[in-house]
């Protein structure tokens, strides 16, 4: 090579290359056995960037003797902007029809961050409250790495600018070498320090712990730029390295996991030096046999549209879901890339290839642009306001009529004189108790919008105690939608939080229902386990009789809610994640059973499973009506119109020690005279 640097033009094995990176990353989002590390396909367009980008700088500074970076700003804004705004528009309407409220709602926000470049920094900062931490997966986290490479584009070429008006060419690259390779470094570094077991997203989603990947593909343009041979001896020296780097590529793409501590300890380096080894030798030996192969009419014709396949699968694969299809796992995925295939075509020819090569020129560019993006802001502004159900106008009024149960002779009274009761009041509520039953719901969030949205129901008095996000497992480490989380700050806070509603209610009965938190794999005992393992089910039954303990701590009958079938989100592949697998909540049902027959009597079981999962499974409609809003919480009008009607008169049963399930003793708590 000669001090005037590289001249390539466009090679083919550059686009092969690309096209095993998108395919990497899809068939990862596809859940497809053997490609655990996929994601790893981000980093080789990232490395493949890098070295395109400074080789473009460098070349057009030798070329005319300085870098006009308008210019290029202008061609990256032509090329990359336009299929962008399209995918948002696509996506933004399609979720104001497919996603819950708070998924909506959420959206909103990765819209605007993905319009300015910023996604990266959106997923890491999306929030830690209940909403957006169980919120199923973003239709545009996927721009996350797009908000990267724009970022760079930014950056990066004032840095090249900047280095080159004043040095020499030659001396520039040496300094932009060294440059290079102390950013990559320092960002490994940065990388490690900033890995945390319990949330990788910051070191996952940073600018400056994931520009490793780039500036190793800069600092590979540079080499090139600055080597003075392309020796015979160097080329055969090269291949080998290709080689080696191919393996471990395919290596990492196979076995690597996104949690590794290792991947953030060197991994994510060592992957984006094996992908810049590939890189090298096509780029140096565009005939050997590794460029030919890469260089194949398909891999390249797949690498030429790969921006479009990476901005549409991920939306694609989202709302092409199992529940909606009722497809399986194969057909599923056939259709999912049949799609992001003819979608990724299509913008290809018509949006991507005519306005990059000039379909617009003048004035017109300045216009379209400016107009496109106030369109888009508007109607991510209207698509994305959450529709609010209403409270149907004819919600059901269920009065409650109570005839006590006679005393049972021997058994102790609960006491007479109440703590002090603040009253809860919402719209349709008794603010005192009165001579009414005292009902008080502990539990998490589903067990919060049972209480919460209770019709009218004169004659009995309800509060609500539940605590959003919390259940009664406190280990600190747990696996949500297969990504690493911990408890609530509040959260281990729980047994003294239900004891002081327990103190102000003083209720005749408490409702239990709890759900997915305990569904949920936690770090135990050396590993993750999940209800219906022997080991973890222990530590369940302790934490569940401490909950039955406290909430009848005052002579409450205690009632215990089944968990119900949930789809709170689907894997990409169309299978369910963990927690939302129906054997779960029937581990979880069964745990509860046993509670209750270790204290016969004394806990009432009653099963809310068959009420809003009439057929045995999951749906989203009980006789033609809305009964979840998320596929995990109830609806008012579910709650109102199907739960209360066969809940509140069990309730006022079980108050009076009245209530008789099949196959289970009536409690032994009297009930209290009424408090005037």
């Amino acid at each position: 090579m000669s001090g005037r640097g590289p001249s390539w033009g466009h090679l083919p094995a550059l686009d092969g290359i690309r096209a095993f990176a998108v395919l990497s990353v899809v068939l990862f989002h596809a859940g497809i056995a053997g490609l655990a590390g996929g994601f790893l396909g981000v980093d080789t367009f990232f490395v493949l960037s890098g070295f395109l980008i400074t080789s473009l700088l460098l070349a057009e500074r030798r070329r005319t003797g300085r870098i006009d970076l308008i210019r290029f700003w202008v061609r990256r804004i032509r090329r990359l902007l336009p299929a962008l705004l399209a995918m948002l528009l696509a996506t933004v309407v399609a979720g104001r029809f497919l996603l819950d409220s708070d998924a909506l709602a959420l959206v909103r926000t990765d819209a605007y961050a993905a319009l300015g470049y910023l996604a990266n920094w959106r997923m890491i900062f999306r929030g830690t409250g209940y909403a957006a931490v169980t919120a199923a997966p973003s239709p545009l986290q996927h721009t996350w790495s797009l908000g990267i490479e724009e970022q760079f584009y930014l950056l990066w070429p004032l840095i090249v600018a900047a280095l080159t008006i004043k040095l020499t060419l030659r001396r520039a690259r040496t300094v932009l070498v060294v440059l290079c390779a102390a950013g990559a470094a320092a960002s490994a570094v940065l990388c490690a320090w900033l890995y945390r077991p319990e949330s990788i997203s910051r070191a996952y989603y940073g600018t400056d712990t994931r520009a490793q990947a780039l500036l190793i593909g800069a600092l590979l343009a540079g080499v090139l730029a600055y080597a003075e041979s392309r020796r015979p001896g160097g080329r055969a020296a090269l291949g080998v390295t290709a080689l080696l780097g191919a393996g471990v590529t395919g290596w990492l793409w196979h076995s690597a996991s996104e949690t590794a501590p290792w991947m953030y300890q060197g991994g994510l380096t060592v992957a984006a030096l094996a992908t810049a080894a590939v890189i090298a030798h096509v780029v140096v030996s565009p005939a050997a046999p590794m460029a030919r192969f890469l260089g194949l009419a398909p891999l390249a014709a797949l690498g030429r549209i790969s921006y479009g396949v990476y901005l549409w699968h991920w939306p694609v694969f989202l709302f092409v879901t199992a529940d909606a299809t009722g497809l399986s796992r194969w057909p599923l995925l056939v259709v999912r890339l049949a799609g992001t295939l003819a979608v990724a075509v299509l913008s290809y020819h018509l949006i991507e290839q005519p306005i990059r090569h000039g379909a617009l020129t003048g004035w017109r560019p300045t216009a379209v642009t400016v107009g496109a993006l106030g369109v888009l802001i508007a109607v991510i502004g209207y698509a994305t306001v959450p529709a609010v159900e209403p409270a149907p106008a004819d919600a059901p009024v269920i009065a409650i009529s109570v005839a006590p149960a006679p005393a049972v002779p021997g058994t102790p009274r609960r006491s007479r004189t109440p703590a002090p009761v603040v009253p809860i009041n919402r719209p349709g509520r008794p603010g005192s108790a009165g001579n009414e039953p005292r009902i008080t719901f502990f539990g998490d969030s589903v067990s919060w919008t049972i209480g919460t949205y209770l019709p009218p129901h004169p004659g009995m008095w309800t509060s609500v105690r539940s605590i959003q996000g919390c259940g009664i497992a406190t280990l600190p480490r747990i696996r949500q939608l297969d990504e690493p989380f911990t408890n609530y700050p509040g959260c281990p806070a729980w047994e003294s939080r239900w004891r002081k509603g327990v103190a102000r209610d003083n209720p005749d009965v408490a409702v239990i229902n709890l759900n997915r938190w305990e569904l949920m794999d936690r770090y135990y005992e050396g590993r993750y386990q999940h209800v219906g393992d022997p080991g973890y089910d222990a530590y369940l039954l302790r934490q569940l009789d401490k909950a039955v303990t406290i909430a009848g701590s005052r002579g409450a009958a205690v009632v215990l809610l089944t968990a119900s079938y949930t789809r709170r989100a689907e894997r990409p592949d169309g299978s369910l994640y963990p927690e939302d697998r129906p054997e779960r909540v029937d581990a979880w049902n069964r745990l509860l059973r046993a509670e209750a027959a270790r204290r016969p009597g004394r806990i009432t079981v009653l099963d809310l499973n068959p009420v809003v999962c009439p057929g045995g499974e999951f749906t989203w409609r009980v006789n033609r009506l809305k009964v979840r809003s998320d596929g995990l919480h109830y609806t008012p009008s579910g709650v109102q119109r199907v739960i209360a009607p066969w809940l509140l008169p069990k309730l006022a049963a079980v108050a009076a020690g009245t209530y008789r399930a099949p196959g289970q003793q009536p409690a032994l708590t009297t009930p209290r005279s009424r408090r005037g």
